[in-house]
């Protein structure tokens, strides 16, 4: 902040008078050009290093950062030596509860599971705005040789696996324990209130289960008082350590999964005439449903796609089976289009058996909606974001295909959801392991940006001064 410079520029009377001979060219009196400039000098200066005037007055975001920076990357280490599958996050919701009662929050615990909520009580009134941070791993052996790397296990669809933090929900833990710790402390300042949301389960609930996002709604996190804005951050490989990417309107899509069962009768394959062959049945309808995306729907509107991942049937080479099941996935980011794709595949696989002298049932899995990031929000957020980490390090990302259950808070309140890039200096985000991966590498110098960054937007959002 350059007070002093500004002081001297004030007490100069020379600005005025040097100002008037073009004022008066520009149709403007010198008194009031000398006045709008001066006005432009104060904001100017009251903008420094932060890049805007509106964050003058707030608390320093950077230096609350930098002081749980250390703290931080000890929770996420500790975290990511001990990770837990999805609705088993028995052990992180209990630190968690731990650290947010030391810091006096309103505490509550075992919704959807193990997930864990804390409200905070600003010092002024104004609105509810909501974080959220999702808990839990990933069926992964990890691979990466870091002396906290992890080496859990669990069972998991009836087999023993490792258990990694390969989509980095250890960091988006730690980091929103270290936001909260610096919103307790300048809590007089805020105007409104914050829920901390610690969810268990985003990568899915076990099988017979439900979890996540949903099931939290579902009993009641946003009964007493729905906030109005809710916000969330994912680290990412796809970007280098410390940028920032967010996306106004649509930004991940949706996702749901989806079973054939296709049914012939059973045969020699030697006589294939004695019965109805599914295999072939299956793949008309593999190679028909294809069509869906590249020849019926509108990809002018919307990006789609319609995948199969496993096809399931028949023992023997010279027996051909009685039934076989493929399974697949459908991503898309309109929800018209999601509708219309659903039906669709039914009907296709349907006719394709038919034409055989099959038959074919489809069930549809229905998962997350499309992430679709509140536009008035992303705009008002944009500019606290790039005084964080610079315009250049600030980007808008292309589409995602994956899929994010923050959809189901951002179908309730105003959301947004922004990305961290955590991919360390001299490796290429074009080539580093992939979130899911068991070579998932996180810089941890980006946490204290994370940090930083929705610290700013809390302080913005309840107008911190």
């Amino acid at each position: 902040m350059t007070v002093l410079s500004v002081s001297r520029a004030l007490s100069t009377s020379s600005l005025a008078t040097s100002c008037a001979p073009n004022s008066r060219s520009l149709g403007v009196s010198p008194s009031k050009l000398t006045k709008s400039l001066l006005a432009s000098i104060v904001t100017l200066s009251l903008m420094g290093a932060g890049g805007s005037a509106a964050y003058a007055a707030q608390p320093d975001a950077a230096k609350l950062a930098a002081g749980v920076e250390q703290k931080v990357i000890d929770w996420r280490r500790d975290l990511h030596q001990h990770p837990e599958l999805s609705n088993r996050e028995f052990r992180t919701s209990k630190i968690i509860e731990k650290h947010l009662k030391s810091l006096g929050l309103e505490v509550q615990t075992g919704i959807a599971h193990t997930g864990v909520v804390g409200i905070l009580k600003g010092g002024k009134p104004g609105p509810l705005i909501a974080i959220r941070a999702d808990m839990d791993a990933l069926p992964v052996s990890e691979v990466v040789d870091v002396p906290f790397a992890s080496k859990a296990t669990d069972t998991y669809r009836g087999q023993t696996v490792g258990v990694m933090h390969a989509c980095g929900h250890d960091t988006h833990v730690a980091m929103l324990m270290g936001v909260a710790e610096n919103l307790v402390k300048v809590k007089d300042s805020l105007a409104g209130d914050v829920m901390f949301i610690f969810q268990p389960a985003e990568e899915g609930a076990p099988d017979g289960e439900e979890g996540g996002a949903e099931l939290m709604l579902k009993q009641g996190l946003f009964a007493k008082r729905k906030p109005d804005q809710v916000f969330g951050m994912h680290v990412t490989s796809s970007m280098p350590s410390g940028m920032i990417g967010v996306r106004s309107g649509p930004a991940m899509a949706s996702e749901d999964s989806f079973t054939i069962k296709v049914k012939g009768r059973q045969t020699h394959g030697s006589r294939p005439w004695n019965g109805v062959d599914p295999i072939v049945a299956a793949a008309q309808i593999i190679t028909n449903v294809q069509t869906i995306v590249s020849r019926q729907v509108d990809i002018t509107k919307a990006p789609a796609v319609v995948s199969f991942g496993a096809v399931n049937g028949g023992i023997r080479s010279n027996i051909i089976p009685d039934e076989v099941e493929l399974i697949g996935t459908i991503r898309t980011f309109d929800q018209p289009m999601r509708a219309d794709i659903k039906v669709r595949l039914a009907e296709i696989a349907e006719l394709s058996a038919k034409t055989l002298g099959a038959t074919a049932t489809t069930e549809i899995h229905q998962g997350y909606p499309v992430v679709v990031n509140n536009p008035e929000l992303v705009a008002s957020m944009r500019p606290v974001l790039a005084s964080v980490v610079g315009d250049k390090m600030l980007i808008e990302p292309g589409l995602i295909t994956g899929a994010e259950d923050f959809s189901f808070y951002a179908l309730e309140s105003p959301g947004m959801f922004f990305f961290l890039g955590v991919t360390p200096k001299g490796t290429d985000p074009e080539t580093a392991a992939s979130n899911h991966s068991p070579a998932f590498y996180v810089d941890e110098s980006a946490l204290k940006v994370g940090v930083e960054a929705m610290t700013k937007v809390a302080l913005t959002a309840l107008k911190a001064q």
